[in-house]
């Protein structure tokens, strides 16, 4: 891979929730690790404020029994939230986005709640992106509990919809959220890093990278290659016999190695300050409290240039992100 080219219960009748008042009104992309995306919060809103007699017209009594007792203790935050409730599992689930469907708290910018996860029209757009055109590696990073799942994505892709990539074989609701995530959570740092890429630095610059395959990176073979050390591998996994480092990257690294080269790429303040600042605020956001596996190594194309780079993955989640720093005669 090249790198970086280019039974009812009294209550107090209350209204239906409101409809929602146009499909044209897009609300923005799920941008933390949450299980309602804000297209279908109305999902939400259907179940804290429609009476009793409305959630019985489309769930079984004992059910909208259950919710009604629940939620006058608090309101109903997120689907975990409500499936904690008796007898709410995945068949209510569809039920009640069905009720929120009919009574109009949610229009077709909510695709609808797959596998315990409310996911919108833009939310999908993005998951259905980022899995017909992800790393294998990335991939398995991403869903390092559901190697079967990850195999049978590469193997059925490309796929058009979210309900498709919940349905493949060992995708659950862990892994269609991890994925949801890793489309979704970055887009301000990606912004960023594309802003980056953008800036015409023709001789000596920095180059960044969100989505990449680090296997494929580090196979590569350059004019002089070197890995300098690896970090935060399993003993004996570090790659092409690396030196391996004893702990994993945090934070502090990753951020102090991000923003160096950042500045470098910035030495003349060309980018914009709100893409800046918003990118750097998503990166700490992300990477606050977290390990990372990773590498730093050096290539040279020819004998007057230079490159040093380094990548780093969330042991966890998968999150990932290489810098380049670059100089040539």
């Amino acid at each position: 891979m090249s790198l970086f080219v280019g039974c009812g219960v009294a209550e107090t009748e209350s209204p239906s929730p409101a409809p929602v008042q146009s499909e044209q009104q897009q609300a923005p992309l799920t941008a933390s690790d949450v299980d309602v995306a804000p297209e279908c919060q109305g999902i939400l809103t259907f179940v804290n404020t429609a009476t009793f007699a409305k959630l019985d017209q489309y769930l079984p009594s004992n059910v909208a029994t259950n919710i009604v007792a629940r939620r006058a203790t608090a309101s109903f935050v997120s689907l975990a939230d409500l499936s904690s409730v008796s007898l709410v599992g995945e068949a209510r689930l569809a039920q009640i986005e069905s009720g929120a469907r009919a009574e109009g708290a949610i229009t077709s910018t909510c695709v609808g709640i797959i596998d315990q996860l409310a996911v919108s029209v833009d939310d999908q757009a993005e998951l259905v992106s980022l899995v017909n055109s992800i790393s294998d590696t990335e991939l398995h990073d991403v869903l390092p509990y559901a190697w079967n799942g990850a195999v049978n994505l590469l193997n059925q892709r490309p796929y058009a919809s979210a309900h498709a990539i919940g349905g493949t074989t060992g995708i659950g609701a862990v892994s269609l959220r991890n994925l949801r995530n890793a489309a979704t959570l970055s887009k301000p740092l990606e912004s960023l890093i594309n802003a980056v890429n953008a800036l015409p630095q023709p001789d000596h610059g920095a180059k960044m990278a969100r989505h990449f395959n680090w296997y494929d990176v580090l196979g590569d073979r350059y004019y002089h290659f070197g890995i300098h050390e690896c970090f935060g591998f399993e003993p004996g996994e570090s790659p092409f016999d690396a030196p391996l480092r004893a702990t994993p990257a945090d934070a502090a690294e990753v951020r102090g190695n991000f923003l160096s080269a950042l500045n470098f790429a910035n030495r003349n303040n060309q980018l914009n300050p709100t893409t800046y600042a918003h990118g750097v605020n998503n990166l700490n956001a992300l990477t606050e409290g977290r390990s990372f596996k990773g590498c730093y190594f050096g290539y040279a194309n020819d004998p007057w240039s230079g490159n040093n780079v380094a990548f780093f993955v969330d042991t966890v989640s998968g999150f990932s992100l290489m810098t380049r720093t670059y100089w040539s005669e």
